[in-house]
């Protein structure tokens, strides 16, 4: 009987979806052939989208030659604007030259693509297929919510395989794994994967080949000068014990940072993964910027922990981070915006004027608890980029601060006229510990503000002259009342309490009322 076989290069795989709108699944060498056809990547998973993606623009660097870091920047600049206007997408024997020269298939014997087929001898457990597939319940978890058990595994399409090996690599948690043995050392815990918990913003054109070369991150001159591969370009297998080569730009920076090793067990037509093993693949730490984050920058501390990713957070609305990917480094040098932002300025206007971002986020604790994954689109935004409009750009980072501040406000006042209303007569209201769950005015407020503030924020973009404070302390004062309005018959100390947090949102801080004047 023949080996299995998956060639993920050729195998549909990768779904996605065309300007005309229908969808196909394609296998990575005709994604590329046809990308200048695809409006979108159509992966049902936002983590997996986030590492297609990346693995699609470091295979675009070398298609292009963009990968060349002796380039000059406005070269380079001048190369990506000429590739954008070919209209007939990345040239084709390009394409088939590259994949030609590497392994694609998924469970090659020697080298299965991005997997380490020695965990067979050096692992001597599996985690089995519910561990590898993400929303699975494994080992003695509960089955809330899925039908899938450990006595009873059920086999998953190797597609879908190829898309939870991804976001294992990218994703992946940390703490207790298979116990892997290199030279006789035994080890079985694991680090996190390098985007874990975090949130990713990539540059979305008219195509996916618009997409790919916009989100194509500069060559930088700090980078380290040695050569630079992606997994499935290096010549051997990474020595697990030893220290990793450094991260270098675009190959391993963008698909060289995974500390987990895998290697998944084919059924014997190659079209399901009925088992797998999962491990660590080395214990040192790989620091760099990932060119998709939004960067919280600490200049006091060691250069090494001085900058530090945004966490997803399902329960943040995207607006909240728009100023972020407006705003240049020197109007807020406490966040550093992506860097694949940093070139938008040289794309071609057409193609600016019509750019939105596509977020993908994965909102995980940092070591092994997975919440949510989600993602969103937003519409073009180059109008307000501070490059192009500096007004409109500041307008956006000041209605999204006063948001905030409102918000920390709104939080405050509902948690304190809470304390004052249930508190017995004669005991301190502000003295008591504060509960160790949410008091009901403050979670109905946080859970209505939001919502509503979203509102405000896109009309304060319409109406610059209009006073942001007031207007989202307005929705503030509303939300208050209509969660707090049941009490007022049934507390006699409600009304006041009320009252005075009211009176407290509406009124304007000695700062503000110093700029008023």
């Amino acid at each position: 009987m023949p080996a299995p076989l998956y060639p993920t290069d050729k195998e549909p795989c990768i779904p996605v979806l065309f300007l005309d709108g229908h969808q196909e699944f394609l296998g990575w060498r005709d994604v590329l052939l046809r990308a200048h056809e695809i409006e979108d990547l159509a992966l049902p998973l936002p983590p997996a989208a986030s590492a297609v993606l990346r693995v699609l623009i470091a295979i675009t660097a070398r298609l292009t030659g963009l990968d060349d870091p002796e380039m000059g920047a406005g070269e380079w600049a001048a190369r990506r604007r000429m590739l954008l206007k070919d209209p007939d997408g990345f040239d084709a024997d390009a394409v088939h030259r590259y994949f030609g020269q590497y392994t694609w298939d998924l469970f090659d014997p020697v080298r299965p693509f991005l997997q380490d087929p020695r965990l067979a001898v050096q692992c001597e457990k599996r985690a089995g297929v519910n561990k590898l597939v993400f929303g699975r319940p494994e080992g003695n978890n509960l089955a809330w919510l899925s039908p899938h058990t450990d006595t009873n595994p059920q086999p998953v399409p190797s597609e879908q395989a190829l898309w939870h090996l991804l976001i294992h690599h990218y994703y992946g948690a940390a703490g207790q794994c298979s116990v892997r043995t290199v030279n006789g050392q035994g080890e079985g815990s694991a680090k996190a994967g390098p985007l874990r918990s975090t949130i990713s913003f990539h540059p979305l054109g008219r195509t996916l080949h618009e997409t790919l070369l916009a989100g194509l991150p500069k060559p930088d001159e700090d980078w380290p000068g040695a050569e630079d591969r992606c997994p499935w370009e290096e010549s051997e297998l990474p020595d697990p014990l030893a220290a990793p080569p450094p991260v270098t730009w675009p190959g391993r920076l963008l698909t060289g940072r995974s500390r987990h090793a895998i290697l998944l067990t084919p059924s014997t037509d190659g079209r399901q993964v009925t088992d797998a093993y999962l491990t660590w693949a080395t214990q040192t730490k790989l620091p760099a910027a990932d060119p998709f984050l939004i960067h919280h920058v600490h200049p006091e501390k060691p250069v090494a922990q001085r900058y530090t990713p945004r966490s997803a957070d399902a329960d943040r609305a995207l607006w909240r981070d728009l100023d972020a990917l407006l705003l240049a480094g020197d109007e807020e040098p406490a966040v550093q915006r992506p860097e694949a932002f940093t070139t938008l300025n040289d794309l071609p206007a057409e193609l600016r004027a019509q750019l939105r971002v596509r977020v993908h986020g994965f909102d995980q604790e940092g070591r092994t608890g997975n919440r949510t994954w989600y993602t969103a689109l937003t519409p073009p935004i180059w109008p307000w980029m501070q490059e192009h409009d500096a007004a409109a750009a500041e307008r956006v980072a000041e209605c999204r601060k006063e948001a905030e501040a409102i918000g920390v406000l709104l939080d405050k006042v509902s948690r304190d006229a809470w304390r004052t209303v249930t508190t017995p007569p004669g005991a301190s209201a502000h003295g008591s510990r504060p509960p160790k769950r949410l008091p009901p005015w403050m979670k109905r407020v946080r859970t209505a503000y939001w919502p509503r503030a979203e509102t405000v924020f896109w009309s304060l973009l319409e109406t610059p002259e209009r006073d942001a404070r007031a207007a989202f302390a307005a929705e503030a004062v509303a939300v208050l009342r209509d969660a707090s309005r049941p009490a007022i018959g049934q507390h006699f100390r409600a009304a006041p309490a009320i009252a005075a947090a009211v009176t407290t949102l509406r009124r304007r801080p000695a700062a503000a009322r110093r700029r008023a004047i």
